[in-house]
């Protein structure tokens, strides 16, 4: 298996005091503000009712993907979940800095893609922050497809984010 592939997380492997757990941690909350942090229990929350929870290579990167049916609270989750019947929503995606460049977000995304596909499912949704701004992901999805589906300001006008989708 390359380091490009993606491997399943379990919630056991992302349990509060597992070092995947904790490596997974450190490189979402090094993102916390394009990703939100999170603590160790909200991360196994998360992981055992998400759609799909992959990595690739020790933890070179990591998506969090949710259907429309998990029961989550996000106000970008929702906001999908008002307009579409069924989708799959990528909460997360993030790649360690050391690791960019070698391809790791779009296999995580072509496997989402693939698995989404099989679960009949098609669309893929997702959010980018326009404010603060985020124009490496604005590019990489937009390489990947995605078009805008709306706007919005949330977490009290802190942040604005733009709704994306890519048909499958």
């Amino acid at each position: 298996m390359s380091a490009s592939t993606p491997q399943n997380l379990t919630v056991a492997d992302v349990a509060p005091g597992t070092s995947l757990g904790a490596t997974i941690l450190a490189l979402n909350n090094a993102h916390a503000e394009e990703l939100s942090w999170l603590a160790p229990e909200r991360l196994q929350h998360l992981a055992a009712n998400a759609f799909l929870v992959r990595r690739t290579g020790e933890v070179d990167a990591f998506l969090l993907a949710f259907d429309q049916d998990a029961p989550y609270d996000s106000p970008n989750f929702l906001w999908f979940r008002a307009r579409f019947p069924r989708f799959v929503y990528v909460d997360r995606i993030v790649v360690a800095a050391a690791a960019r460049g070698r391809g790791l977000a779009r296999a995580l995304y072509r496997d989402l893609f693939e698995q989404a596909v099989t679960a009949g499912h098609a669309r893929v949704v997702c959010e980018v922050n326009s404010r603060p701004p985020n124009p490496e992901s604005d590019a990489f999805h937009a390489a990947l497809g995605f078009v805008e589906t709306g706007r919005a300001s949330i977490h009290d006008d802190s942040k604005e984010v733009r709704y994306l989708a890519h048909m499958l």
